[in-house]
């Protein structure tokens, strides 16, 4: 939404907290009073970077004799979902989603295992470390270590004189850096463990004076030992680190940044090529940490703290020693030019590709926090003002308003303006056409039926659904839009848990949601989840083939939304337990920088397109821009300012979508773009929610309730025309079909839909159908048959014989639109899923069956799942998965039996889960069959994970 969900905070991964200091002992066992005592305990914090220990150690192995028994505590440093699990134990701990929660895991060591975290992609993310059971004495014991010597004397480079002898400083960094004090520092945050040596450390700042710059130098000094340590903590930032330089070339032989923590931890470095050479130390701070966010605070790791440097006569070894490998290092903050410019300024900053202009359309006082809009038949803007967010305000008090806005003269100024209707409570979403005004306002999903020639209300709204939740107001339903098969359609957040039906409905008769998109029929009055899963997604687009596509904030953004499909979720669980693994992003690549999470990258990852929240989706398909724009999707980047394009390229049965450079940059970091769509003359307009706070927050005060623009974003092709498509002719209306602009052909279709079945338009329409050699244009003529009732079953069954793919595959989706389809339409069904050679039909197929009764997809998906080309298709076997899961449930040995034959890589294992959890005699029974079959068979990766589940799932 508009108002992006962003935790401003720095991600810094599990961090295990064995209880120990730097450079000391492992943790003594305590001792055995009796069989429920804990002989060895650890503490860790968790975050997305990793488990880490008091001592800063990243991932830590974690030992313990055989018999001890262990406990192991996680404490949650952010605010994301963290657990931790044994993975040969199958131990698994509560799961956290506040930051300071803490639970645990106890277990007696038996054998050595892996610690993780068991949300999907934390750890692949590096959320993962080892357990290991040993002999003997557990102790860290390093060698001793050796200061540098000059002149016969110890140089001071640890600090140990409390002074800055040996060193020359340059800013104001370091002008008084040296500190002795036991833990907390008095330049950190009290709960900063730093775990220096000796009596004193140094720091350019801590997170008191994180705004100083400066470097400090040591005197040089021969190289004696081929090896050297020192400690050091403070930002994984590319300006602040330490520089190991030699003398005389000024050559930086070694350089090591903090990790992003507070605790120093010592690195190890190879000095043998310098042995008998002069070197010297630079310790650098040129990063501020000054948020240009104005209400972001500033980096409180933009400082480095440094200490105890020490030769060594071998590679020396530390329980917490600091690995570049675990270092992932972020570039210095964006620039950002702007902010707090007025609508006019605004304008004039942006940066645009070449042939394009834009003009300032609206700007407050005339508008303020325009939350969404849609463009009508005559080329007008709807927009909603959103007075009431984030807090819905009490009933019958609500203060959000629909805006009618025109431009009349083709200035790109919208000079005329209308107040449709006002009164309205915590609108998220809106969309007109089929008679009226739909209106997204939890709890509601209302219809306002309009008189569009006086532009009033023509009663009062009426409530079609509710139990749409609040939990989250800026993850309420949004984004809605007409599909091409004459839907509604529309997004929803994670963190909001709606049940959604007619007022009075019985939970019977409801649909639970909290991530995904969902769709409603205008005259059946139908409501279903479309496919679910995401974050918080608030951009919703179909593209020439009416496929559906979202962007989504924090997790990766881009995803082709498929009918039934389950996707990545940023938190919570599917609502079917056994979907065991769900589709993932279909880009490859993200808009952020780094591998510390996206929220690490905010405001700094312009060279990727700005960061991970993004608002809005527009795939355009006017005709006036240049064709490279031509079904590309464009979203606004709210942290990197930015309007991202991201070109999708088909692969398989679906997509992969590809970054193309950014297509516009605001310039302000003020500027928040809600959203985009195109107009009859195929220009662009957006609205710009305008507010230094980029960040959802339930607190009003924290919102500015003053601003708000409209732009419109122009090409030198653009050319303005006044249109009213209310009054074309139905035969105007079909001919607007072959048009190449598509907002004539979803305007007119709208409108075919609302007038109703007539047999001349169906003519009209099978015409295109049957002879325009487009098969854009055929699925234009398709879906406004659809529409408009137009099409019979065998008409339908017909196109099945289709030559084209894309129209064969929405004769399939249209044929089990109303969930259930005759005798002869599965067997046609059956029949394309064995000889078909499209992927992109056979997935259409898959998304059929999920709608039919299970008893009804044997055949097809007996056909399906054989098909070892789609083995590694981006979303077929997933798909596969869901459609086929159920079958267990209708006849467990023939479920089993097609996953036997199946080729798709996880389809057995699955079933193998799934059987298991049915807990029956006779499915204990039929998996013992199978693991008698699988024991004979020769040793393969394969055969080895079916006996691993049947075994555990026989102990459940």
């Amino acid at each position: 939404m508009p108002i992006l969900y962003l935790i401003v905070t720095l991600l810094s991964g599990f961090v295990l907290l064995p209880k120990t200091v730097c450079r000391a002992q492992a943790p003594k066992p305590k001792p055995v009073q009796d069989t429920t005592a804990i002989n060895r305990e650890y503490a860790l914090e968790a975050t997305m970077l990793g488990f880490f220990a008091k001592n800063g150690s990243r991932n830590p192995t974690l030992k313990a004799n055989k018999g001890d028994r262990v406990r192991i505590t996680i404490t949650n440093g952010e605010v994301m979902t963290h657990d931790i699990a044994l993975e040969k134990l199958g131990l698994k701990s509560k799961t956290l989603q506040d930051k300071g929660k803490s639970t645990s895991i106890t277990f007696t060591a038996d054998k050595s295992d892996t610690y993780f975290c068991t949300v999907p992609g934390h750890r692949a993310a590096g959320m993962v470390g080892s357990f290991e059971v040993v002999e003997g004495a557990i102790a860290d014991a390093t060698i001793a270590g050796q200061v540098p010597m000059k002149n016969g004397q110890p140089l001071n480079l640890n600090f140990e004189t409390g002074t800055l002898q040996d060193w020359t400083a340059t800013g104001d960094a370091f002008a008084n850096p040296v500190f002795a004090q036991d833990d907390p520092s008095p330049v950190h945050e009290k709960d900063m463990h730093i775990g220096y040596a000796g009596n004193y450390f140094l720091s350019s700042g801590g997170t008191a004076n994180a705004k100083r710059t400066g470097t400090l130098t040591s005197v040089p000094f021969t190289v004696t030992q081929p090896f050297a340590a020192f400690m050091v903590s403070g930002g994984a930032l590319q300006d602040t680190r330490v520089e190991l330089v030699q003398a005389g070339t000024n050559t930086v032989l070694f350089h090591s940044t903090g990790q992003g923590r507070a605790t120093l931890q010592p690195v190890v470095v190879d000095l043998q090529p310098y042995l008998n050479k002069d070197i010297y130390i630079r310790i650098v701070d040129n990063e501020t940490g000054i948020s240009q966010i104005p209400y972001i605070p500033h980096d409180k790791w933009a400082h480095i703290n440094f200490d105890d440097f020490q030769f060594y006569p071998t590679r020396p070894t530390f329980p917490n020693e600091l690995k570049q490998k675990d270092i992932i290092i972020l570039p210095p903050l964006d620039p950002v030019l702007h902010a707090g410019l007025s609508g006019t300024e605004a304008a004039k900053v942006m940066t645009l590709s070449k042939g394009f202009t834009i003009t300032l359309a609206a700007a407050e006082p005339e508008l303020v926090k325009p939350i969404c809009f849609t463009v009508d038949a005559r080329g007008r803007l709807w927009v909603v003002e959103s007075h009431t967010y984030p807090v819905r305000a009490p009933e019958g008090q609500g203060r959000d308003r629909i805006l009618i806005f025109e431009d009349t003269d083709g200035d790109g100024t919208l000079d005329k303006k209308k107040i449709f209707i006002d009164g309205l409570n915590l609108v998220s979403g809106m969309e007109v056409g089929m008679g009226g005004v739909w209106v997204g306002a939890a709890p509601y999903l209302l219809f306002i039926p309009a008189d569009f020639k006086n532009d009033k209300p023509a009663g009062p709204p009426q409530k079609l659904l509710d139990g749409w939740g609040l939990e989250d107001t800026h993850e309420t339903l949004n984004s809605l839009r007409w599909g091409p098969d004459g839907w509604l359609y529309g997004t929803h957040g994670v963190f909001t848990h709606s049940n959604v039906g007619k007022p009075g409905a019985p939970d019977s008769e409801r649909t639970k949601l909290n991530a995904g998109v969902w769709r409603y029929h205008p005259t059946t009055h139908q409501f279903e989840l479309f496919a679910e899963g995401t974050s918080n997604p608030w951009g919703l687009d179909f593209n020439e083939y009416g496929h559906a596509f979202i962007t989504a904030c924090v997790i990766p953004h881009m995803y082709h939304m498929i009918q039934g499909g389950r996707y990545q979720r940023q938190a919570g669980k599917h609502f079917n337990p056994y979907t065991y693994d769900d589709i993932k992003t279909h880009a490859d690549h993200v808009h952020w920088v780094g591998e510390r999470g996206p929220h690490a990258g905010n405001f700094r990852s312009a060279s990727a397109g700005g960061g991970h929240a993004h608002a809005g989706a527009m795939i355009y398909l006017g005709n006036s821009w240049p064709q490279e724009y031509r079904n590309d999707i464009f979203m606004n980047n709210i942290n990197g300012a930015k309007l991202n394009q991201d070109h999708p390229v088909r692969a398989g049965s679906g997509y992969i979508v590809t970054h193309k450079p950014d297509f516009l940059t605001m310039n302000d970091s003020w500027s928040q773009w809600l959203n985009m769509k195109y107009d009859p003359s195929g220009s662009v307009w957006a609205i710009d929610w305008y507010d230094k706070n980029q960040c959802h927050s339930p607190n009003p005060d924290v919102h500015n309730k003053t601003m708000g623009r409209i732009f419109k974003i122009t090409h030198d092709n653009d050319k303005w025309v006044q249109v009213d498509l209310t009054k074309a002719s139905d035969k105007e209306l079909v001919n607007y079909q072959l048009n190449g602009n598509d907002w004539y052909v979803r305007q007119a279709r709208t409108i075919l839909q609302e007038r109703g079945p007539n047999k001349k338009v169906h003519k009209a329409l099978k015409e295109i159908l049957a002879k325009n050699p487009d098969p854009t244009r055929k699925l234009r003529a398709l879906w406004a048959l659809h529409v408009t009732g137009g099409l019979t079953e065998k008409e339908l069954i017909d196109l099945l014989a289709n030559d084209n793919e894309y129209i064969r595959s929405w004769a399939i989706q249209l044929l089990a639109e109303d969930k259930t389809v005759s005798p002869e339409a599965l067997k046609q069904f059956a029949a394309i899923a064995r000889q078909d050679n499209s992927s992109l039909v056979r997935l259409y197929l898959t998304s059929a069956m999920l709608r039919l009764e299970p008893n009804q997809r044997w055949d097809v998906l007996d056909a399906l799942v054989q098909k070892a080309s789609d083995k590694d298709d981006h979303n077929l076997p997933l798909m596969l998965w869901y459609a086929a899961e159920p079958l267990a449930a209708v006849d467990m040995k023939r479920a089993l039996e097609l996953a036997q034959k199946s080729t798709m890589p996880k389809h057995l294992p699955y079933t193998v889960q799934r059987i298991g959890a049915i807990g029956t005699e006779e499915s204990k029974k039929l998996l013992k069959e199978l693991q008698d079959r699988v024991g004979k068979r020769e040793h393969s990766p394969k055969n080895h994970e079916i006996q691993v589940l049947i075994v555990k799932a026989l102990e459940e």
